[in-house]
């Protein structure tokens, strides 16, 4: 930026202090935010129950369930927010230019999971999906959850580089402060990568899937002490995380589908 005279460099000097000071308070109110929040207790029994609540087993402290669920009583509830993709043949519901798209228009697809990424790519639209998710998060906040698991914060990384680290990032800080300005936590799913820059981003643990099968669990807890849960999919994968770090993190073992107790192929077990 070119300057034109001095008294415009002291009117630009000044408005720089301002605009610094401001941003020196509002760093320091979100941190009085995530440090006021509860965080999970570490290393104790936890069960993952996106896919259907039920009663959890004895000895669970620690519970996630999906936002349109309500919590478990008594213990520590994290609410389960699908907030980078849309959820399976729920592009309708979206505004059309929210949805993120190829070259030749056409909407890109997580495969995997058949679910619509959401077009972050500009401050507009993580914005206005942030406005969306945001309503999520405050129903969380109204149902008694003590924090919120927004997941899919990788989904840049399956977006055949239409979508960046930068822009995942941006995003979340949206989500992590109307967490904190509700009273709640905020995990980190997955993405080690990303985790060394966790602080800057507002996120206050982590929860991880498949760290013990892939040796990643070391990159969490790295940045996040023993604030890590940490979900498995398979017995071998179990047993890495139990041998490496079962005397520290919280982990459990659950079929892929993360089915209800009594239904067909459910799972659960533990160190």
């Amino acid at each position: 930026m070119s300057h034109l005279h001095t008294t415009s460099r002291k009117i630009a000097g000044v408005a720089v202090g301002v605009a610094a000071l401001a941003g020196a308070m509002i760093a320091q109110a979100t941190s009085t935010q995530a440090a006021a929040v509860a965080l999970p207790p570490a290393h104790t029994g936890f069960d993952y129950q996106i896919g259907g609540a039920y009663t959890p087993p004895a000895g669970v402290k620690v519970v996630t369930r999906d936002h349109t669920a309500s919590p478990a009583a008594g213990l520590y509830n994290i609410c389960y927010v699908n907030a980078f993709q849309a959820q399976p043949g729920a592009e309708g519901e979206w505004a059309s230019d929210l949805l993120l798209r190829d070259s030749a228009g056409n909407v890109v697809y997580d495969e995997d999971w058949g679910e619509t990424f959401l077009d972050i790519g500009t401050a507009d639209k993580r914005r206005r999906i942030a406005d969306r998710i945001g309503a999520q998060i405050d129903g969380c906040r109204d149902k008694g959850f003590q924090a919120v698991e927004p997941d899919n914060y990788d989904s840049y990384t399956r977006s055949g580089n239409r979508l960046t680290a930068n822009n995942a990032q941006a995003f979340i800080k949206l989500l992590s402060t109307r967490a904190h300005a509700d009273g709640l936590a905020i995990a980190q799913k997955n993405t080690p990568e990303l985790a060394g820059n966790h602080t800057a981003n507002g996120l206050d643990f982590a929860v991880a899937e498949e760290c013990g099968q892939y040796d990643e669990c070391g990159d969490y807890t790295s940045a996040f002490g023993n604030n890590v849960i940490v979900i498995e999919y398979t017995d071998a994968g179990r047993s890495k995380a139990c041998r490496g770090w079962g005397g520290t993190l919280s982990i459990v073992q659950r079929n892929l589908d993360v089915s209800p107790a009594g239904s067909s192929g459910y799972v659960r077990k533990t160190c």
